[in-house]
């Protein structure tokens, strides 16, 4: 294998279902600069971390393009002003505060964990309708809806509104995919771009009326939010909702189906945490460090020269920050190979670091502690279909297009 080959064979469909052989020879050159123009690829713990929170790094969508920004990079096609993630400070911590004041503390402190109720409730109605069969794609009937549903609910759509929402949701988050944007099917495009202006404009709509009349969801904090940073702007409202939205749902399916998959192929770990609810915890933080539903961190530029081990990045080049392979790094972790959930001291980077750590985080932790759990619990002697299952595409929110699994019967 040679360096010149690494970066293309990292972002090769041909290895997507297990890029952790390539992550550890990427790490033999903690550096790598391949050709001209193109990015500088990070891939040790250490270095990732600490450039996760050097200033010097931007996520600013025109430092991005003048950087050269490549079409894999690009996590957000919404046709609305860019999202505090594709933002630098202060007008990014702006915004990520007054998202904060409506999603977690010290304002709302529990509105996560008060849903857990629901999310249960969401979680046993799922497996319910499973019915009779004994074979499911847990991708297409479990994974994919909960999030969605979810944050409907945290939104304040109206539940009889779910299913055209979802509707418009799909091919929007369909477009997360490189290979999916790049298609010449110009039906795809025409209907994702319908579903993007369906959406903004049944959006505008509720943040019209929760002006009018509040109530005790996320949209009415973000619309009504009387803090020190001001209140945002009625576009601002639609680019955060639609983030929450789409980047949130994305990483939640492939958390959850990662996660059941690497439990099937380590039935004594399902077998406990039938008996031990509570073992999900750490079942989901090992989770996050040995299959991350992020796998690179695309999205960043250098503002200044920087020097890691003695390379020097120039002002105005790339980063790809590959935070699975510092999830594998023997420099941190030990035996970082094996998955092990009574594994001490798991600082993974499975949701990032820095100022840009995952926002939905506390949301996404809590839904697949619950999902992950009941289908332990319901489903009598699961097993996979075949393995490994079909990928997605996309190298970056790496997870399974599908996951069919067996069962004897839901309990």
């Amino acid at each position: 294998m040679t360096q010149t080959s690494l970066f293309r064979q990292i972002t090769d469909f041909a290895n997507r279902a297990d890029p952790y052989p390539l992550y550890e020879e990427l790490r033999k050159t903690p550096v790598l600069h391949e050709e001209e123009g193109g990015p500088y690829v990070i891939s040790s713990y250490y270095d990732i971390k600490g450039l996760l929170h050097d200033p010097r790094i931007s996520s600013d969508a025109a430092t991005l393009v003048a950087a050269g920004d490549d079409d894999i990079g690009q996590g957000e096609n919404t046709g609305l002003p860019p999202s505090f993630l594709r933002l630098d400070p202060p007008e990014h911590d702006r915004l990520r505060r007054i998202a904060n004041s409506a999603f977690g503390p010290p304002h709302r402190p529990r509105r996560v964990e008060n849903m857990r109720g629901e999310m249960a409730d969401i979680v046993a109605e799922l497996i319910d309708g499973f019915g009779d069969a004994r074979q499911i794609d847990l991708v297409d009937q479990f994974a994919y809806p909960f999030p969605v549903t979810v944050i409907c609910r945290l939104l304040g759509v109206p539940r009889e509104d779910e299913p055209r929402f979802r509707a418009w949701v799909d091919p929007l988050v369909a477009t997360l995919d490189p290979a999916t944007r790049m298609t010449a099917d110009p039906d795809f495009a025409k209907s994702a771009t319908e579903a993007r202006m369906q959406l903004g404009m049944y959006l505008a709509g509720l943040v019209e009326e929760r002006t009018k009349q509040p109530r005790d969801d996320m949209l009415s904090d973000l619309v009504n939010s009387h803090g020190p940073d001001g209140a945002m702007t009625m576009m601002e409202v639609l680019s955060t909702s639609v983030l929450l939205l789409i980047a949130g749902h994305e990483t939640t399916v492939n958390l959850i189906t990662n996660g059941m998959l690497t439990l099937l192929r380590h039935p004594e770990i399902l077998r406990r945490l039938r008996e031990d609810p509570g073992l999900s915890v750490n079942i989901v933080e090992e989770l996050l460090r040995y299959e991350p539903p992020v796998q690179i961190v695309p999205q960043r530029a250098t503002i200044a020269d920087i020097d890691v081990r003695g390379v020097t990045i120039p002002k105005g080049s790339r980063l790809w920050l590959v935070l699975a392979a510092g999830n594998r790094d023997p420099e941190r972790f030990k035996h970082p190979q094996r998955f092990d959930p009574d594994r001490e001291d798991i600082q993974h980077l499975g949701f990032g670091s820095g100022i840009h750590s995952c926002f939905g985080a506390p949301l996404a932790r809590l839904e697949t502690q619950i999902a992950l759990s009941a289908l332990a619990r319901r489903l009598d002697d699961p097993r996979l279909v075949e393995d490994p299952p079909p990928y997605r595409q996309n190298a970056v929110l790496r997870g399974p297009r599908h996951l069919n699994i067996a069962f004897e019967a839901v309990r």
